[in-house]
């Protein structure tokens, strides 16, 4: 294209503009975020033309004849002349919002606040109020009464401009369809559902439709966008690894809403419920104020000085006694990259034991082991935003429009727009309703049906034979592993017909691109670390590596999962992921830490933990952030193992399970109130920063940790982000280029090095390793099933709702427990009526460790012999059944296969304070 033909002129003067630019999108680039009137028009949602306010005068010569267009949706012609603010499109402009000003409430308007509402902005800018309006009222103010039914949503849609912008927030950012518009004329009005109100409709409560209303027509009960907040602070999420960034908005101390960015990369002006709402935990009465000691059997406030001065002193007469791998640590995926560093530094340097591990032990470990023995790194390899370029999603174990709502919607849009979707799960999950290719197979099968895909793309000549000779190694032995399958036994064990498992193998390795994600439904098995690697030998064996819209993704499960492991919480590797039985790195970090001395010998992981406890051998647990007795399986063995400590610290924001068996309560402070890193799924490496104070008696996590190394003689500067970054940086290789000032609003994906540059994609010329390893692993039944399938012949799995977090600790104190109230257990029809049992009948579920009651839901989301449940609620207790089986390789529990016999409860009602008692008493 020549010069000339990349010119445009705007009232005269020429610009320079990319091919496809809409006229209004080019107009932003070049005169700022609001060069013309808009208010159908949002940064998240397609261009609609609806109100026409956007106009634009168009010439195709200068001083020729002009055409009035509506520049949101209009591209932009080579050579032409646009006029912005001619006498014509003014008065044209002031007769659109005087029609709309018909049927807008007077009292309102003259109420609005113009910076909150996009309406009565736009008036005032083309000089219209209500004193002004000349035409007849409209009749749609009977919506005037509005609908107060949610918890959270509210509509007063006597404000409603019909500008669709709700509607299409619904469709095309959360992809939910609930809104929609009724009527002609003035009898046209937003409905929700089939004429439902908020309540009874099938609203996920997102927030998008509140977010892009421009009139508070739709809005929440936090008024998100009339609140009138004295500060607006950017931040980043604590529930999920999606990592979303938020705007906390608060007024005289109090946070009193949040919304998102629509500048963020990560997000894009849309999060979850959880993110937008659930965040009322952050001052709840129920918070911890004040250290507590457990003095003659019950909790006393004490202060810092005596909290820390207890602490110290029974730390260090354990280790004098016993030595240092009598103490333990387990960090945090919910606090920041540099707690997590400070913890393990505190575990090994201060302590002298590699006994440091973090959740991500009990949810993704595998996946950082399996990927590091593929690729070298144990982390994603591409971004999310690739999902754009792809042609193929195959989502394994994981159902994100639940645990990560918010790249779920961005799955669910792409799989409504015809990309190829496979899904292999054995729930039929959301997903799976749109998706030529859903694969539902027995829960702890994953490996039979993996091997099954890899047989028929080896078997049908649809391997990369390039990119297998260039890029990997092992390939011959593991072919041989392949064909030699039996495909009948693969067939019959995982319930799944071959015709389909080939169907899905042929569209994943056919598609021009393809990635991968996966979640805790391959990683949470006996054989979690082998699936792993075999979903990236379905990756490397096609191709589809280290370019836009391929690689394998996992859906990291908390906040921060991935940066704790990152930091070296964990006790094979140190920050970094290096060796702490190699030497030579052992006395790079032993340099590093002040000539602290460092063991050689790995430390415990959290099963071995408990195994240890119970045996005597570790004395002391201090426990940041995790709720083990809830949330860990086999409730009574973690109880016992926690009543044999001489010392438990936990460091917490709530009273839980697990801090109700403390010796020593710390209380800590939530994501709100400090200032740090999260690493989210995609490796990006994102600021949180303080909204407010830590709540009085409580203190910042790392600060916690740092008064510790220093009344035990280490010599650790004061807790700030910058600092710790800075130090970081310095031992970590791959934040080598990380710096606070530079991270900016959209952080950056590491590595990141010297230069500060960000990794969107890794592996994209060669692995961490050099060449990419295929291994062949069969399928084994996992030790649940030989051991007690008999006895209980169903399987139960662990699943998790949008509602709620893990185990509910912040949720279940926010309005999301007026959504969702209680766990219950999804059951087949017929397994149901073999049973006895009724919808809404209390169910008593039985395993080799124990038994709960739970509400029955039947459903055909799963298949007979297959129930699933959740562990959001501690009335429930559903880790009392769950077994003590774990991945062979990283020690991950098995929560996916339990087996399990039902019956319809007898009126047993199982109480925590019971439990505990007993087990107490037991240990």
């Amino acid at each position: 294209m020549s010069e000339t033909k990349n010119i445009v002129y705007v009232n005269d003067k020429p610009f320079k503009f990319e091919t496809g630019e809409m006229i209004l999108e080019f107009l932003r680039r070049n005169m700022g975020p609001d060069p013309v009137p808009t208010l159908c028009d949002a940064p998240n949602l397609d261009p609609f033309g609806s109100c026409r306010v956007c106009s634009v005068e168009v010439a195709m010569e200068k001083n020729g004849p002009t055409r009035v267009q509506a520049s949101c949706h209009t591209p932009i012609t080579p050579g032409s002349y646009i006029y912005t603010h001619t006498d014509k499109m003014e008065r044209l402009r002031k007769n659109i919002v005087e029609l709309v000003l018909t049927d807008y409430p007077a009292d309102k308007f003259e109420t609005d606040n113009p910076k909150n509402n996009e309406l009565k902005k736009v008036a005032e800018g083309v000089g219209l109020d209500m004193s002004q309006v000349r035409y007849s009222p409209g009749k749609n103010h009977f919506h005037r009464n509005g609908d107060n039914s949610h918890p959270y949503m509210r509509s007063h849609l006597a404000a409603c401009i019909n500008c669709f912008r709700c509607v299409r927030a619904c469709d095309e950012v959360q992809g939910e369809m609930v809104l929609t518009m009724e009527g002609r004329g003035f009898d046209s009005k937003i409905i929700k559902g089939m004429g439902q109100d908020f309540k009874e409709s099938d609203c996920v409560s997102c927030g998008a439709c509140s977010q892009a209303c421009p009139t508070g027509a739709i809005s929440d009960v936090f008024e998100s966008k009339t609140n009138d907040a004295d500060t607006v602070q950017r931040t980043v999420c604590t529930y999920c690894g999606v990592g979303c960034n938020l705007d906390v908005a608060t007024k005289n101390g109090e946070i009193v809403s949040i919304t998102a960015p629509y500048d963020a990369e990560v997000n894009q002006g849309h999060t979850c419920l959880k993110g937008r709402y659930a965040f009322k935990f952050y001052d709840h009465p129920e918070r911890l104020r004040s250290p507590l000691i457990r003095k003659d059997g019950e909790f006393e406030e004490v202060s810092w000085d005596e909290a820390y001065s207890y602490m110290v002193e029974r730390m260090n007469s354990v280790k004098a006694e016993h030595g240092p791998d009598a103490i333990a640590g387990i960090s945090s995926a919910r606090c920041t990259n540099e707690e997590n560093y400070l913890m393990q530094k505190f575990i090994r340097a201060v302590i002298g034991t590699n006994n440091i591990d973090c959740c991500a032990r009990v949810c993704h470990s595998p996946t950082a082991l399996g990927m590091q023995r593929s690729f070298g790194t144990g982390a994603a390899t591409n971004s999310v935003a690739d999902i754009a370029y792809t042609d193929c999603i195959m989502i394994i174990g994981a159902n994100p429009t639940d645990a990560h709502p918010v790249t779920g919607a961005k799955m669910k849009q792409a799989a409504m727009k015809g990309v190829t979707t496979i899904v292999i799960d054995p729930r039929e999950i959301e997903l799976a309703k749109y998706t030529e290719h859903f694969l539902q197979l027995r829960p702890g099968t994953n490996v039979a049906l993996l091997n099954m895909m890899l047989y028929y793309i080896i078997t049908e000549g649809f391997e990369d034979k390039e990119f297998i000779e260039s890029r990997t190694e092992g390939y011959n032995d593991f072919v041989k592993g392949i064909k030699a399958l039996d495909i009948d036994e693969m067939e019959r064990v995982t319930g799944v017909e071959r015709d389909k498992v080939r169907a899905a193998a042929i569209a994943y390795a056919s598609a021009p691109n393809a990635m991968s994600f996966h979640g805790l439904g391959v990683t949470e098995h006996s054989q979690g670390t082998f699936t792993v690697q075999q979903i990236a030998d379905l990756a490397m064996i096609t191709g589809n590596i280290g370019r836009r819209g391929v690689g394998v993704n996992p859906l990291r499960g908390q906040n921060n999962v991935q940066g704790a492991a990152d930091m070296g919480a964990q006790p094979h590797q140190g920050a970094g992921y290096l060796d702490v039985t190699n030497p030579e790195i052992r006395n790079h970090y032993m340099d590093f830490y002040k000539g602290a001395e460092l063991p050689l010998e790995i430390g415990y992981k959290i099963p071995e933990m408990f195994n240890a406890a119970i045996a005597g051998d570790l004395k002391v647990m201090w426990i940041i952030g995790e709720d083990v007795v809830q949330t860990d399986p086999n409730t009574k063995k973690v109880m016992k193992a926690l009543g044999n400590l001489d010392l438990l610290v936990v460091q917490e924001l709530f009273m839980t399970e697990t801090a109700a068996m403390a010796d020593v309560v710390l209380p800590g402070a939530s994501f709100l109130e400090k200032s740090g890193t999260f690493t989210n799924g995609e490796r990006r490496i994102q600021r949180v920063n303080a909204v407010l104070d830590p709540i009085p008696g409580a203190k910042v996590d790392g600060q916690i940790v740092i008064d510790i190394m220093q009344r035990m003689d280490y010599d650790q500067p004061d807790y700030a982000p910058d600092t710790m970054l800075e130090e970081i940086s310095q031992i970590v290789p791959f934040f080598k280029g990380v710096k606070w000032e530079e991270l900016g609003d959209n952080g950056k994906q590491w590595p990141v090095p010297e230069d500060g540059s960000s990794s969107e994609i890794i592996h994209i010329e060669e692995f961490k390793i050099g060449k990419g390893k295929f291994f062949f692993h069969d399928w084994r039944e996992s030790e649940e099933i030989l051991q007690h399938g008999k006895e209980f012949p169903y399987i139960i799995t662990t699943n998790r709702e949008l509602e709620h977090y893990n185990c509910g600790t912040m949720t279940r104190r926010t309005r999301n427990n007026e959504i969702l109230t209680e766990d219950v257990l999804l059951i087949h029809p017929k397994d149901a009526a073999d049973n006895g049992i009724k919808d809404g009948d209390m169910t008593c579920v039985i395993s080799a460790r124990g038994k709960v009651d739970i509400k029955a839901r039947l459903t055909d989301e799963v298949k007979p012999g297959v129930m699933s449940t959740t562990f959001h609620f501690p009335e429930i207790m559903v880790n009392i059944i769950t077994s003590d089986v774990h991945d062979s390789e990283a020690k991950c529990p098995e929560y996916k296969v339990v087996a399990c016999k039902i019956r319809k409860s007898k009126g047993e009602k199982r109480v925590l304070a019971e439990a505990l008692e007993k087990e107490l008493v037991n240990a």
